[in-house]
């Protein structure tokens, strides 16, 4: 399955650059730069693997159903988009904001060859839950 995941945070004048690659590394383990676009931008691109960190942190804060609701909620063809808090990445924690944040969220676009090959994607990132436990795990 071809997965591509592009991650980006826009770097506000009152942010230490270092700080939001720390917050968007915590989740997604990609090479990072900068873009330039009136305000600075950090960028970075991966594959299946850079969402292994995310997979993980899902299960382990237990926001299945919340992350599938999102996964689902976002998708356009065969991409998916969703925000990340930064401030709560930056501590290695998974938090999905309800509106616009004062210092922007991290953005997060996971694109694969087809639909079908996405709704695999987020059934293995996250899956459906009975009483908080996944009804089916399955491995990419």
């Amino acid at each position: 399955m071809k997965v591509t995941v592009k991650v980006s945070a826009l770097l506000y004048p009152t942010e230490i650059e270092q700080k939001v690659k720390i917050a968007i590394t915590n989740l997604f383990p990609v090479e990072l730069a900068i873009r330039e676009f009136g305000i600075p931008q950090v960028y970075g691109e991966g594959k299946l693997e850079s969402l292994r960190l995310l997979h993980q942190r899902l299960r382990e804060e237990r926001i299945l159903d919340t992350a599938r609701n999102i996964l689902l909620a976002g998708i356009s063809g065969s991409t998916t988009q969703l925000r990340l808090n930064k401030q709560v990445a930056f501590m290695g924690k998974v938090n999905f904001p309800a509106g616009e944040e004062s210092l922007g969220s991290i953005y997060v676009e996971i694109s694969t060859g087809n639909s079908e090959d996405l709704l695999k994607l987020i059934d293995w990132l996250a899956p459906r839950t009975i009483d908080g436990k996944p009804v089916e795990e399955i491995d990419l």
